[in-house]
């Protein structure tokens, strides 16, 4: 079920949202085990820009059971965490991603979220012999994005006004 944000003022643009999945270098993935169990692992990814992010994995695992078990998942990337105790507050800008994730099985979709991967957290570098080294004993992840919610502190959307 889909819901609205209650405090629609601090909602960010589409723009701004993307940029927060461009730039960001880490997120957490929350997944739900076969007992039910939530289970939150931080980590790394590449937004494709449209409606998919990518993770690389070891192939097995507790994140991979908990994607087979249930392929349902929430991301959540924090590109801003500024304290400011004398308001007692945080000026935050923060995204939100629901949607269904698996393990990618053709080796060109594979090779896809790789070398996105490494033009993110790599770039410049040429890629090949890692990616040659890993192939065999690496899963590339792909969260199809059902929604997508950036948030900001109220103080920043003052701030702009």
């Amino acid at each position: 079920m889909e819901r609205k944000m209650r405090r629609f003022k601090q909602l960010l643009d589409g723009q701004a949202t993307k940029d927060i999945l461009n730039n960001a270098t880490n997120g957490v993935l929350s997944l739900v085990d076969s007992d039910g169990e939530p289970y939150g692992v931080p980590i790394s990814y590449v937004y494709d820009g449209y409606k998919s992010i990518y993770f690389h994995s070891a192939v097995k695992g507790h994140k991979i059971e908990c994607i087979e078990a249930d392929s349902r998942c929430s991301f959540c990337v924090v590109a801003q965490d500024l304290i400011v105790p004398d308001e007692f507050t945080t000026y935050f800008r923060s995204v939100i991603v629901k949607g269904r994730i698996h393990a990618v099985g053709s080796h060109d979709e594979m090779m896809k979220g790789l070398l996105l991967l490494c033009d993110k957290y790599s770039p410049g570098i040429d890629p090949e012999a890692e990616i040659s080294e890993c192939i065999r004993h690496v899963s590339v992840l792909r969260l199809d994005i059902d929604s997508i919610t950036g948030k900001e502190a109220i103080e920043l959307v003052r701030d702009r006004q």
